[in-house]
């Protein structure tokens, strides 16, 4: 299967091998594994992730945990979860106190894992669990990162495909942070890299950047992406759009740019449509300008006004829930094994 690096720098070969040579022999022999999934009202896909995961695991002889963060679920999410954990000591709920979004529950995961390897998985398995053996596989390598890459999004609509493209083309034109095109959060990250992703306190948080963000040695594995196993997405149109939103504004300042640039070029033009005009009374006698032209003009302005100032209040609005300080999720209690596992966090 081939691999797909990172659109990066490229680093030569000669330097790349020193450093993966370095962290090689850093791995440690048999590593803790730990699968983070955040769910919110996944009753139905429980049983089917877990039958389809841990079995896969066990063959393969990994030592692993699974961190549920139930993210306010409605349904029986927690109920059924906290039977699970009953059952296998290897599974923890994390349950935050309400709805923080997907976002802030991939970073409870994150906190509260303890493996030497981590990988974020979603529950729908819609990320195959046998990625997991070629994922370390390049982590033995030493990579540091190691990411899954969409080759075929088949059951995806033909509009959320032709979107995520405009998506990743933008961002990677805008935002110094380069992520590679058809990679969501399913990677294997090293211990290392999950300590720097600990450390970045902002609450306004878009993952797929973050662990760009990062650094590190990276690649990718291209697989197929399945069709959703059980439940319905809980991202529609509006929510994607949201969430791309965020993503360009938390790692990129190109659209306050793009707006005082676009002001000086329409000050710009409206100077020389002015000397244009004296010019023309001035030669020709008295001009009687037109009710479409001034109504035209006004109205542009007038938009171009709205929208830069929109452009100011989301970096504002932003800069305002950062300054507040509050925690980017709430716990509400861990379990183990059914029960109440230790202090909230």
């Amino acid at each position: 299967m081939p691999d797909v690096s990172l659109s990066l720098p490229v680093k030569s070969a000669s330097t790349l091998e020193r450093q993966l040579a370095a962290q090689r022999m850093r791995r440690p022999a048999d590593p803790l594994l730990s699968l983070v999934v955040p769910v919110f009202n996944e009753e139905e896909s429980i049983e089917i992730f877990l039958t389809s995961v841990e079995p896969f695991l066990e063959r393969a002889g990994l030592r692993f945990e699974i961190v549920f963060v139930n993210d306010g679920s409605r349904d029986d999410t927690l109920a059924r979860l906290l039977d699970c954990s009953a059952l296998d000591p290897r599974i923890r709920v994390v349950n935050l106190s309400r709805n923080f979004g997907k976002e802030a529950a991939l970073t409870a995961g994150i906190d509260h894992a303890k493996g030497d390897i981590l990988i974020p998985i979603d529950i729908d398995l819609q990320d195959p669990p046998d990625l997991f053996g070629p994922f370390i596989d390049r982590w033995r390598e030493g990579y540091d990162i190691v990411y899954g890459v969409r080759s075929a999004r088949t059951w995806d609509t033909a509009t959320k495909r032709v979107s995520a493209g405009w998506f990743y083309w933008a961002f990677n034109t805008m935002s110094p942070v380069r992520i590679p095109p058809n990679v969501g959060d399913f990677r294997l990250v090293d211990r290392r890299a999950i300590e720097v992703l600990r450390q970045l306190p902002e609450r306004n948080r878009f993952m797929k950047g973050l662990f760009a963000w990062v650094g590190f040695n990276a690649i990718g594995v291209p697989y197929e992406r399945p069709q959703r196993a059980a439940g319905a997405s809980k991202f529609n149109l509006w929510r994607l759009w949201n969430f791309a939103l965020d993503g360009v504004v938390s790692f990129s300042t190109v659209p306050l740019r793009a707006s005082f640039y676009g002001g000086l070029a329409i000050a710009a033009v409206a100077g020389l449509y002015a000397l244009f005009i004296i010019g023309r009374v001035l030669i020709f006698g008295i001009d009687t300008p037109g009710y479409a032209s001034l109504l035209i003009a006004v109205l542009s302005l007038g938009a171009i006004q709205l929208v830069s100032i929109g452009i100011i209040g989301e970096y504002l609005g932003r800069l305002f829930l950062e300054v507040k300080g509050r925690p980017i999720y709430v716990v509400e209690n861990v379990y183990e094994n059914g029960e109440d596992g230790g202090p909230k966090a």
